[in-house]
């Protein structure tokens, strides 16, 4: 895009245009006492060349993972992404990404929405898939919502200890004015407590939101969480915020979940200090109409072409306000083509592979950690990339003493879990190497690097 900046002799003709004699009498209507009396306080500027080396070293001062060992997870996962899906993504026709407001002009945005939407529902198990949401977190809370609607008089909804902090209140958020019970059910080894689970559940709950894989890593039991939650009349929402673990572990969908949610960073975004992310959200057949945000439909054309339309958009620029059933306004168009090109890139084969190369890479860790004196695993469960461990010396010290050797070793737990105050989850993916891995190891146990 060019840089036109306005010359004084645009800004005059600009004025007389409109009728006035100077920039000052654009804000005549601002009172004076709410005006700025002096200019900002800021420094002189600079030439391009000057602001991007002032902007360069600011960004040499982040951690990056391409210089630090980085065992950071917790919600954005640090994995490879092909050249390809950028070389796809950066092409002319995909500039503009936004579901545009006549959407059957524009077929190719529509089919890669389609294509996004029909993998989704591949990997989740499930028959429906929207056009993506804004994040995980958001999804997540929209997923709560819908558990809500559908289940009309029924006023609670049953938060796992173990679904990510940020989800917790990201769902705290949207129900906090509304009629809404929000409970959280406590953790048993890393999972939800399913005899606690069942003492909760009753004819008022709505549904019951878990993690697969939740926040610890660890692999909840869905078919017994959905049996129980199924029981008592409400629907089990499963969030995902590792997606790749779908390539390893049995879909929700098969095993009972009733709505799937999640984040997509994993496939293909970048890391890019925390977003932007990307939410998927899956239903059964039976909850279609209930879905935020759009969903885009394959058909055919007066001449028996295959065609892509926006089969349903529910939110409240299309149909009554009251007849909403979100105010979602946009999906991440762009992110959604990033996923959608590193699903049909690596494919079921090639997305199973990649699935393996982590859970290995992190078994080997856990092996190594767990021997080491002063450490132990917190939970005896099946985890996938992450695991939290239990640590002798205070997390905060060994955080401060690891980063001196360029290690980032994970996220202290103590903040969000009071009750695992010497609790540090690691995150391993295809991207450590077994040399970083073992540097890990090493410095965890106060050795020379």
């Amino acid at each position: 895009m060019r840089y036109l900046p306005h010359t004084d002799v645009d800004i005059r003709q600009m004025l007389e245009t409109i009728g006035v004699e100077n920039i000052d009498e654009l804000f005549s209507g601002i009172p004076e006492s709410c005006r700025l009396q002096s200019p900002l306080n800021l420094p002189s500027a600079l030439s391009e060349s000057e602001a991007m080396g002032v902007l360069r070293g600011l960004a040499d001062q982040n951690a990056k993972v391409s210089e630090w060992d980085s065992f950071l997870g917790g919600g954005a996962y640090n994995h490879f992404v092909p050249a390809v899906v950028d070389h796809l993504v950066s092409r002319s026709e995909f500039y503009t990404a936004y579901t545009p407001y006549q959407p059957e002009i524009s077929q190719g945005t529509l089919q890669a929405i389609f294509e996004f939407q029909t993998m989704i529902c591949q990997l989740t198990g499930m028959d429906v898939a929207n056009a993506s949401m804004y994040d995980g977190a958001s999804a997540c809370a929209e997923a709560a919502l819908l558990a809500l609607r559908v289940g009309r008089k029924r006023n609670k909804v049953l938060l796992s200890e173990a679904l990510h902090p940020h989800y917790r209140e990201t769902v705290a958020t949207y129900c906090c004015y509304l009629d809404v019970e929000l409970i959280d059910v406590p953790i048993a080894d890393g999972v939800t407590d399913q005899k606690q689970l069942a003492d909760l559940l009753d004819e008022q709950v709505a549904a019951v939101a878990v993690g697969y894989p939740n926040y610890f890593g660890q692999i909840e039991d869905l078919q017994a969480l959905a049996d129980a939650t199924h029981a008592a009349g409400a629907k089990l929402i499963t969030a995902v915020a590792e997606p790749l673990a779908l390539g390893l572990f049995k879909a929700p969908g098969d095993l009972g979940a009733d709505v799937v949610v999640g984040e997509g960073q994993s496939f293909g975004i970048p890391i890019s200090f925390g977003g932007p992310g990307i939410g998927f959200f899956a239903v059964k057949q039976k909850d279609m109409r209930a879905l935020p945000g759009r969903l885009v439909g394959e058909t055919v054309d007066l001449d028996g072409k295959r065609g892509f339309v926006l089969t349903l958009a529910t939110r409240e620029q299309h149909i009554r306000r009251e007849k909403a059933t979100s105010n979602i306004c946009s999906n991440q168009g762009m992110c959604t083509l990033i996923v959608g090109i590193f699903l049909a890139l690596h494919g079921k084969q090639g997305l199973r592979k990649l699935a393996e190369l982590n859970y290995s890479k992190t078994a080997y860790a856990k092996q190594q950690i767990a021997a080491l004196d002063g450490f132990e695993l917190a939970f005896s469960g099946e985890s996938f990339n992450e695991f939290v461990v239990s640590c002798k010396e205070p997390v905060a010290d060994l955080q401060r003493r690891l980063e001196q050797e360029g290690i980032l070793p994970g996220i202290a737990l103590a903040k969000d879990y009071p009750g695992i105050d010497n609790g540090l989850l690691i995150c391993v993916t295809e991207q450590n190497s077994r040399e970083q891995i073992d540097r890990l190891v090493t410095a965890l146990a106060g050795g020379d690097l």
